[in-house]
């Protein structure tokens, strides 16, 4: 079993762009191509984990997204990175009815878990929003806050209800670091999520 970092995509790994369904509008964070080789070098799988309710809402379809994550792969292989999977919600409960996988429900870590021998518990989900820390307390995994995208909202509303995560980093590749030091034995490992 092997620890994975799974990752939100819009406005974690790529510009928040909202409702994102053209591959000529990916847009990489910078930096995040080299904390995917970081993450690499130190045996983490890199998993993408992302909601996108806008197949539900009927503004895209399952093809749209599938060439966004080509053209996010594409970006990423340029500069020597890559993910090991990429797992998506195409839900929305007001469209679809509920479901076990919409963030922050556990079912697409759950699943990348079976399928690629992920030990949760010495995982880490990294996002932006308010559920991808808490998708990381339900699944037993630690999480880590990035300022990115929705992140500073997030920030404001985890810190206002005590629920911050160990780590708050202004971008993924801080995180990163950051998450890599606490492997190590760095000091922050006195805070599990």
């Amino acid at each position: 079993m092997k620890p994975a970092v799974f990752l939100d995509r819009d406005g974690t790994l790529v510009v928040e762009r909202g409702y994102l369904c053209r591959p000529e509008d990916v847009e990489l964070i910078p930096g995040a191509a080299r904390a995917l080789r970081k993450l690499a070098g130190a045996g983490f799988l890199r998993v993408v984990v992302t909601n996108q309710s806008g197949v539900a809402r009927g503004y895209f379809g399952p093809g749209a997204v599938a060439e966004v994550h080509g053209a996010i792969r594409g970006l990423l292989r340029a500069e020597g990175a890559d993910v090991d999977g990429w797992y998506v919600c195409p839900h929305h409960p007001e469209f679809t009815g509920p479901c076990e996988c919409r963030k922050p429900g556990t079912g697409l870590l759950e699943r990348a878990a079976r399928e690629l021998g992920i030990d949760l518990a010495r995982s880490w989900v990294v996002g932006d929003k308010v559920s991808d820390v808490e998708l990381a307390r339900r699944a037993g995994c630690r999480a880590a806050l990035v300022r990115t995208g929705y992140g500073r909202q997030a920030e404001a509303e985890l810190a206002a209800s005590g629920r911050l995560p160990g780590i708050v980093a202004d971008h993924l590749e801080e995180a990163v670091e950051r998450i890599l030091a606490w492997e190590a034995g760095a000091p922050e490992r006195s805070s599990r999520c």
